[in-house]
């Protein structure tokens, strides 16, 4: 798939088949997630892979808007460790550019994915920090619901020029 391609037809699919997903299939969104740029090279990313099916099953108390994961076979939790970082301000923007880049793979990877928020939520945060036991300092940014896909929802064109601004706001 061209990356144009994935960029224009990648939707948020909510509805997943029981087959699971294989671990070099994990490694290799993993392995894309990791190419994402990050402020300084920081990279401050974590991972956290969630294919137990109690624990993916548990994550809708404290997470509603991820309730798909009751369907899915996997769930990858983006984590910043905050800890030491050089310049402590990017770390959001680092870990949604290695979620988009995971994102765009699980897509051309013919698989389908659902971007759900944790981070600034404290709700979120705190279930998160709790039901993976993430050390202080580690930040849970958001969490990507994954498998084989059961729908196909059709691409939208969401270009606006009205949206674009050239020069100046107004220009």
């Amino acid at each position: 798939m061209e990356a144009i391609d994935a960029i224009m037809t990648r939707r948020s699919v909510r509805r997943f088949s029981k087959e699971p997903v294989d671990d070099a299939t994990v490694q290799a969104l993993l392995r894309a997630a990791m190419q994402a740029p990050s402020a300084a090279n920081e990279q401050p990313w974590q991972f956290v892979v969630i294919d137990d099916r109690a624990a993916l099953d548990a994550i809708p108390e404290f997470s509603p808007y991820a309730r798909w994961v009751k369907e899915a076979p996997l769930g990858i939790l983006v984590c910043a460790d905050t800890r030491s970082l050089p310049f402590p301000f990017f770390w959001v923007q680092d870990c949604s550019a290695a979620i988009q880049n995971l994102l765009l793979a699980a897509h051309a990877l013919g698989l389908g994915a659902v971007w759900t928020g944790c981070y600034p939520l404290e709700d979120r945060v705190a279930g998160f920090v709790r039901h993976c036991e993430l050390p202080e300092g580690v930040e849970p940014v958001g969490f990507i619901v994954l498998g084989h896909p059961a729908e196909t929802p059709a691409p939208q064109d969401r270009y606006r020029a009205d949206r674009v601004h050239r020069n100046l706001w107004g220009g």
